[in-house]
């Protein structure tokens, strides 16, 4: 008997049999593909390492890469398991030489990734590419540990093909409240006065503190046991595109980096071996025709976590 979810339960975990329409959505590329605007949109199904040499070189304005963790974990049939650290590393070469051909001149391109593969990844960036930083972002989540610190951090590594790349702050400022605010004679320094409160806008700092990982009454999420939010998406893309530039996913999974292109209006590109996630790309895609909402940004602004009402 299938399980029936809770009222509130909005989690997306449509199956192959049920999600056939969505499948047939998605298309697979067999042969080299001479220009890029052909392909804009669509959720490839099919191996990274495969398609990524079949795209147009220097098509892509930024990448967002969230490949496998060095870690043994299932993705609904699919099974990563754990690699030795200098199998990892020639994993990580394989996708990054395939991937950063596709880069514009002015490309960006940001790696997720955990405490122990970050230590491999921030290595290997540097051979091809100029690493501008390291994003550590709180996960608020995690499991204990009875003989270790609790993982409740990952990092993201910030890297570009050259000097001349986009970066957007004002983008993504946060707004924070400001608890006791400074005046000079008599009018507000540095922050905003408004009928619901003060508020100041600040710089982007290389830590996040204000990511809610999807969980399930949000509309966002899906059965994925690895999913990005929104949120944490949409700060690289807003920082690092510009509408109308094309942002690609080698390692796609249930579609964050696609459907948050779409709300942003941005061209997005993703590829995903996994059929079931492929399902959830298009279903959350179609969603996101009547609903562009981005958890956590509103009107334009990056707001601290817990505090709009």
């Amino acid at each position: 008997m299938a399980k029936i979810k809770a009222g509130r339960n909005k989690t997306i975990d449509t199956s192959i049999d049920e999600g056939k329409k969505y499948l047939d959505r998605c298309i697979a590329i067999e042969k080299p593909i001479d220009d890029i605007n052909s392909i804009l949109d669509k959720t490839i199904i099919g191996n990274s390492f495969d398609v990524m040499e079949l795209l147009p070189v220097k098509s892509i304005d930024l990448i967002i890469a969230d490949p496998p963790y060095n870690l043994t974990k299932s993705f609904h049939g699919t099974q990563f398991s754990r690699k030795k650290e200098s199998e990892y590393e020639d994993y990580t070469r394989q996708w990054l030489s395939k991937a950063i051909p596709l880069l514009k001149d002015d490309g960006s391109i940001y790696v997720c990734c955990d405490w122990e593969t970050s230590l491999i990844i921030g290595r290997i960036l540097q051979e091809y590419l100029i690493v501008r930083n390291r994003i550590t972002w709180q996960r608020e989540k995690g499991r204990g540990a009875k003989a270790n610190w609790k993982n409740g951090l990952e990092d993201i590594w910030f890297a570009t093909k050259s000097n001349n790349y986009t970066f957007n702050l004002d983008a993504v400022k946060i707004r924070k409240k400001v608890i006791a605010p400074y005046r000079v004679d008599g009018k507000p320094k540095d922050w905003t006065e408004t009928e619901n409160g003060n508020y100041r806008d600040t710089c982007p700092s290389n830590f996040w503190d204000d990511i809610t990982i999807p969980f399930w009454s949000m509309p966002e999420n899906t059965a994925h046991p690895t999913q990005k939010s929104e949120k944490l998406v949409a700060k690289i893309m807003l920082a690092s595109s510009n509408p109308g530039d094309v942002v690609f996913d080698p390692f796609l999974g249930s579609g964050t980096t696609s459907v948050t292109a779409k709300k942003l209006d941005r061209h997005y590109l993703g590829i995903e071996l996994n059929e079931q996630y492929c399902i959830w790309t298009e279903q959350r895609l179609e969603m996101a025709d009547n609903d562009d909402y981005i958890q956590g940004y509103v009107d334009g602004v990056f707001w601290e976590r817990n505090v709009l009402n």
